[in-house]
């Protein structure tokens, strides 16, 4: 038998319980063939010596936004670092006012109230770029400030679910609609770019797989035929990862002839596509942002006395989407950081299942960020898939903190509850929000330390090999594709990562260094 590739002088962490390791990797045909003395006897037209390098199955990340991420790369970077105070702000958007004309855009991302003391303020905006339009978007994406030009010309008809405030400029949630209707759709082009601005640095992060998080309209939307993009992306090669497209819940409508459902025309549903691109769940937003003091707690935000955050759409509005998208035939990934916005999706998949039952379904909540112990046993009850970021911790856990007051610190962004409930936990960035580097997050999962160093909830922790689960086979599993992708088995898809060191047997997981990636039997070396 002569076979494409044969991978050699490696040590693999397969994440498969049957053969937990190899040291040689068969691949034929995109898809891993055999596994070490399996290959005895067979030829390849190519053989790839790997130096001693650990190979374990490609990443994938469950929940990230890869336009909006490609996007940022041309905008004001106003994350910390390398911006620690809104001077360095204003400073920020004073130099790009002086190099673009006016009435243009200056659009930053990634700023954080919680590191810098506060929002950018419109007056100082104003005084720095009166005649531009100025958007700047929060690290969460649930809010974003702008200037006086541009707080005119959104106008003062503010769409429930959504908050404006004309002294600061601050707009919070669905009222960014408000923004993105003058600035959007960009041209499919930009957007096709985009794609592959995040394509490329996916790839050199070791991340073969990911879940788009919301195409089509809504307030993270970027154009309605945002599908059509990632189409254009791929056929032109600009798309050099696996993608799973989530449809926001805008997009769906009745569908004639079925009772009680919403969808996509010709009744297209979760797994339409291939294995480069397929649709995934229909995503509908119960709250918003834990940092952002939005997200719907069922007790005051404990800076902020007297705020529980809100509801993105009427809870009624909300229960009904999900049920007649449920009957439809979709997964349903419901945005629900909150534990009020928790309970209300728990109550809603439930009454789905009841009225319109189905084998598996594999309803999502997408951050279930602030979940209190009774609700586990309903997420296990219900079989949900919660999908954290755990990079979270890492990156703003000292907000996260500062939002919840110690008492809740230990619901906030579980694992190891999860995992003892046996539930699937898949891994995931929500990038551009933090910066979504893979062995990041494994490094986070495994810490539970935020950036000043303190413990957040650790015994939330897991094992090294129980988070590189979850940032492989535990994201395959919450997007139906086990059976393809997730571990190195004989059969599967020959999508693997190639390290310098192996995550599961060093302390120092975030400094390892991506040697290479393979995407269906295509080896791309860093």
């Amino acid at each position: 038998m002569r076979i494409d590739t044969i991978l050699t002088n490696l040590t693999a962490v397969t994440v498969d319980p049957v053969r937990p390791s190899a040291s040689r990797i068969g691949v034929h045909h995109g898809r891993i063939v055999a596994l070490d003395a399996d290959l005895d006897g067979v030829s390849a037209a190519e053989t790839v010596d790997l130096g001693g390098a650990t190979v374990v199955p490609g990443f994938d990340d469950a929940h990230n936004h890869m336009i909006m991420f490609g996007l940022s790369l041309t905008e004001l970077d106003l994350s910390t670092p390398p911006v620690h105070t809104l001077d360095q702000v204003y400073d920020a958007v004073a130099e790009r006012a002086r190099s673009q004309a006016p009435g243009t855009w200056i659009i930053g991302s990634g700023y954080d109230q919680n590191k810098l003391g506060g929002h950018p303020r419109r007056v100082r905006l104003d005084a720095v770029a009166p005649d531009h339009r100025v958007w700047l978007r929060h690290t969460s994406a649930h809010m974003s400030v702008v200037n006086g030009r541009l707080l005119r010309e959104i106008g003062d008809q503010i769409p429930a679910g959504g908050k404006v405030d004309p002294g600061s400029g601050l707009v919070e949630e669905t009222a960014q609609r408000l923004v993105r209707d003058l600035r959007f759709p960009l041209p499919r082009e930009q957007l096709v770019q985009a794609i592959a601005a995040a394509s490329r640095c996916y790839r050199a992060e070791g991340v073969t797989s990911c879940t788009e998080a919301g195409v089509g309209l809504g307030w993270i939307g970027h154009s309605p035929t945002e599908g059509a993009v990632y189409q254009d992306a791929l056929d032109s090669g600009a798309l050099d990862v696996r993608v799973r497209l989530m449809v926001t819940g805008d997009t769906v409508h009745p569908l004639s002839g079925v009772p009680g459902a919403m969808g996509l025309d010709l009744g297209l549903r979760t797994g339409f596509g291939d294995d480069r691109l397929r649709l995934g769940a229909v995503k509908v937003f119960a709250d918003g942002s834990l940092i952002g003091r939005t997200a719907a707690l069922h007790d005051d935000f404990t800076d902020q006395p007297g705020n529980r955050g809100y509801f993105q759409q009427p809870a009624e509005e909300l229960r009904e989407r999900i049920v007649a998208v449920h009957a439809a035939g979709w997964q349903v990934a419901a945005h629900a950081i909150g534990d009020r916005a928790i309970d209300l999706v728990l109550d809603a998949f439930a009454e789905a299942q009841t009225r319109f039952p189905r084998a598996d379904p594999r309803h999502r909540i997408e951050h279930c960020g602030v979940t209190r112990p009774d609700q586990i046993a309903r997420l296990a009850g219900l079989d949900v898939i919660p999908v954290p970021q755990h990079t979270f911790v890492d990156q703003v856990g000292d907000g996260m903190r500062t939002a919840l007051g110690e008492d809740r610190v230990p619901w906030c962004y579980r694992h190891r509850s999860f995992l003892d409930a046996g539930l699937t936990v898949p891994a995931s960035s929500d990038r551009p929000v933090v910066h979504g580097a893979p062995l990041l997050g494994i490094q986070a999962m495994v810490d539970r330390r935020t950036a000043s160093g303190a413990p957040f909830a650790p015994h939330e922790a897991v094992t090294p090999l129980e988070a590189l689960h979850a940032y492989t086979l535990g994201s395959a599993y919450a997007a139906f594709e086990e059976d393809r992708k997730g571990s190195i088995t004989p059969g599967k898809l020959a999508d693997l990562t190639v390290l310098s060191a192996d995550p599961t047997a060093t302390g120092d997981i975030a400094g390892i260094e991506v040697l290479a990636t393979m995407v269906g039997g295509r080896l791309q070396e860093n």
